[in-house]
């Protein structure tokens, strides 16, 4: 496995040396070779796509696709289109063929997130493909054989759901041959800083500024933080950090995390919401930096300038 410091982060690696990581590598090491199907718990933000990528990059079907879903913001009327397909003329929108998620993830692996908020009369749908290991196309009667290995995630209390019955337990067997837990950013703090140090080193390299480290009072706000979103909340802190320092030094100015509620907020968010979160800070931070000066910001963001105007226009900047 990859070597370097600090819990799951999104450039596609394990990172971390902490007694909790270090078992979960061990765990990796010994699952990933094999076809046993996984589910991945654990808060918002601390990395459960990623995990599933790192465990698909070192399993025997690395040479195939992964396909990640998030089955939770799949309306319940496109949730078999979605998922396994449809023929033309299956419904009035129909008017092609569609190739669904398990096909396209046919000889690879299948990564469905949010697992936990399918209702109960779709997780039916689920498992009797999981049960056939074949699909058929909405609209058609051809069954079509599905060879996959599946990876699921949630951040909620999917054993707690079973017993209160708002999780199938047939299903939850099914996706459950291996749990495997990440724990929140809170309960690692020997990483916070690794992570932090990491992060710099990324977005100094992508914002071509010049900062190389944090100040001791910088450090201290860090490790006090709570960090309720997780990995993916001090990323961000990070990389707004590295916009808007005027040093080479992260000071404690520059390290603003998010209020509690925003954090909350954040959290309940995808990862695609923070993102553009993120994106639209990094764009007024260098217009106000540039003093708008489009070629500027446009180099400083490594965007082309059409590509800068219409992120000016989305974020009606």
């Amino acid at each position: 496995m990859k070597k370097a410091t600090g819990g799951v982060v999104d450039d596609r690696e394990m990172v971390g040396q902490s007694e909790q990581i270090n078992h979960l590598r061990a765990l990796i090491d010994r699952v990933a070779p094999t076809d046993a199907r996984i589910l991945i718990t654990g808060e918002n933000g601390t990395g459960k796509d990623v995990l599933a990528g790192e465990i698909h990059r070192l399993s025997e079907r690395n040479l195939c696709p992964m396909v990640s879903v998030d089955v939770g913001a799949i309306t319940e009327t496109l949730f078999e289109s979605e998922l396994f397909g449809h023929v033309k003329g299956a419904f009035t929108d129909a008017h092609a063929d569609h190739i669904g998620k398990f096909e396209q993830a046919n000889g690879g692996t299948l990564f469905l997130d949010e697992i936990g908020n399918i209702p109960p009369h779709l997780q039916a749908k689920l498992l009797r493909v999981l049960q056939n290991r074949s699909i058929t196309r909405v609209g058609d009667t051809k069954a079509i054989p599905i060879d996959i290995r599946l990876i699921c995630a949630t951040n909620k209390d999917i054993a707690r759901m079973v017993r209160d019955g708002e999780f199938r337990e047939d299903l939850y067997y099914r996706i459950n041959t291996m749990h495997l837990h990440l724990p929140a950013l809170r309960e690692r703090t020997d990483e916070i800083l690794p992570l932090a140090e990491m992060f710099i080193g990324k977005y100094s390299e992508r914002y071509r500024r010049e900062v190389t480290g944090i100040s001791p009072e910088a450090k201290e706000k860090l490790l006090t933080h709570r960090w309720s979103g997780n990995i993916r909340e001090l990323q961000n802190c990070i990389e707004k950090a590295v916009i808007l320092s005027e040093g080479n030094t992260l000071t404690v100015n520059d390290i603003q995390p998010a209020p509690p509620q925003a954090a909350a907020e954040s959290e309940s968010m995808s990862g695609e919401d923070t993102l553009e979160m993120t994106e639209e800070k990094a764009i007024r931070a260098a217009m106000n930096r540039f003093g708008g000066n489009l070629s500027m910001v446009a180099k400083a963001l490594d965007i082309s300038r059409p590509t800068l105007y219409a992120k000016l226009k989305k974020y009606n900047i």
